[in-house]
């Protein structure tokens, strides 16, 4: 299964993925259209920024053994047969258990504009073919939709390669 991965070193800390995520689970699909709505979608991505400036989006890594799933009493979240961890804020009647469970800290808590209570999480926003809208938003590509292995694999390459460049150390 595909995932969001992130290359840290790439962040910074921009905002543009957090954007992206609220336009595109907004009714309008546009910027202007989703700042009007009465109900201001949450990002379901949250960047973190340090004290260097720089940053790390954080979103739900739909685990296969999931736990805010398990700690959801309503049913409002589940794991769909593709391992995407879904949200149903018709069934959430804010318990937070969900955001106490995660042990990324990938949910967060809010409150909508009209005052219902609603959670943020990634559902990878996916129409088949395409990314993420995150990934699509990121200038620097520090947000990559990948296979893990295959990502993975690349960056053990990519270190090889880098290593193979560095002149021997002279012995003294």
């Amino acid at each position: 299964m595909k995932k969001i991965l992130i290359d840290d070193e790439r962040c910074m800390a921009c905002h543009s993925c957090e954007i992206a995520c609220c336009v595109a689970h907004s009714s309008s699909r546009t910027l202007y259209g989703a700042l009007a709505e009465p109900d201001l979608q949450l990002s379901g991505v949250h960047v973190e920024v340090g004290g260097s400036g720089r940053g790390f989006p954080l979103g739900c890594r739909h685990c296969q053994d999931a736990q805010c799933v398990r700690a959801c009493v309503t049913k409002a979240l589940s794991l769909n047969p593709d391992g995407v961890v879904l949200y149903d804020k018709n069934r959430c009647i804010g318990c937070s258990m969900c955001f106490i469970a995660c042990p990324f800290g990938a949910i967060e808590e809010g409150r909508l504009r009209a005052g219902t209570y609603s959670i943020s999480k990634c559902d990878l926003c996916v129409a088949p073919g395409d990314d993420p809208a995150c990934v699509q938003a990121c200038p620097t590509k520090a947000l990559v939709f990948e296979d893990p292995d295959t990502y993975s694999k690349g960056k053990r390459v990519k270190y090889l390669v880098e290593m193979a460049a560095v002149p021997e150390a002279t012995v003294a």
